[in-house]
């Protein structure tokens, strides 16, 4: 027999095959209902604190790089770098002592992402001194993987990774066909120009290739000669028809998770497989299109009227 979940079991949908409450009951259950639950209101004043900190924290490194800010505020960013390490420490903490398995988390993608978050300004104590004062700048640059716990907050990223996911093949043929007339006008201009008129190398040429293509056009290399100036221009505009490939790949791909998760708008609820729980069909669709299943008559009935 089948166990039906509870509606307080369910966490963050990224993290659900690792996360588990370490107690049914007590103050460690109720930590985690706030710490990784986003459909209560606890839980949801927690992730917006979170932002607010995260974000203000990012606001603080930015300043930092400032010379003029950093000599004027030095000492107040300097103390607010300690005031957001230690909150996000406890929260580090937190999410290690209410969960099932500790290590898990740890070792998973946003457990190594809270670590790097806090990692750098502890290790900045370990490395005292000018002679590595350029190693500590380097490591507080890690400090900006705090950005990337914002994520965890948006469920609408989810939508966006899946469909991001889903249209991999695509855009690694695109991606690849891209690639493929960079090297072949790269090759073609280091020949045609040649070495004296900038193109000393085919990596370099295939770099103009690149920026051509995008259309960025920096002008730092530019072809002299007749020959160069016609495959630039084929290349500009072979550049202008495929910009916008990507971008509908993605966004076909966007629409059917949108459809999928119920975020595709009207107030028809998403048509669900009984079969294999495939979700967005058609209105007006029969059978499931990944196992055949018929759907159900309801559905059905309600796209052929009464």
């Amino acid at each position: 027999m089948t166990r039906t979940s509870r509606p307080h079991e369910r966490a963050d949908s990224d993290d659900r095959p690792l996360l588990a409450p370490a107690r049914e009951h007590g103050w460690r259950r109720a930590l985690f209902d706030v710490i990784y639950r986003h459909d209560t209101p606890p839980s949801r004043n927690f992730d917006l604190m979170l932002m607010v900190a995260i974000l203000a924290s990012v606001l603080a490194v930015m300043l930092d790089s400032v010379a003029s800010i950093n000599l004027a505020h030095g000492r107040l960013l300097y103390g607010l770098e300690w005031a957001f390490t230690l909150i996000f420490t406890a929260e580090y903490v937190l999410r290690l002592l209410v969960v099932k398995h500790p290590l898990r988390y740890a070792v998973s993608v946003w457990g190594v992402i809270d670590l790097l978050s806090i990692l750098p300004t502890y290790l900045s104590l370990l490395m005292p001194g000018s002679q590595s004062l350029l190693v500590v700048r380097i490591l507080r640059i890690l400090r900006l993987f705090r950005i990337l716990k914002l994520t965890r907050y948006m469920e609408e990223s989810t939508v966006l990774v899946r469909a991001l996911w889903r249209s991999r093949r695509k855009l690694f043929v695109f991606i690849f066909s891209v690639l493929t007339i960079v090297v072949v006008a790269g090759a073609l201009m280091y020949v045609v120009e040649g070495p004296e008129h900038g193109f000393e190398s085919i990596p370099l040429s295939m770099y103009w290739a690149i920026v051509t293509v995008a259309t960025v056009g920096f002008g730092d290399i530019v072809p002299q000669t007749v020959g160069g100036r016609f495959i630039t221009s084929l290349l500009v505009l072979t550049g202008y028809s495929i910009i916008a490939v990507p971008t509908g790949i993605y966004t076909a791909e966007l629409v059917t998770s949108l459809r999928e998760s119920g975020g595709g708008g009207g107030d028809t609820p998403p048509r669900a497989c009984v079969a294999c729980g495939l979700h967005g069909h058609a209105d007006d669709a029969l059978h499931c299109r990944r196992c055949g299943q018929q759907l159900s008559v309801a559905g059905a009935e309600s796209t052929t009227g009464p």
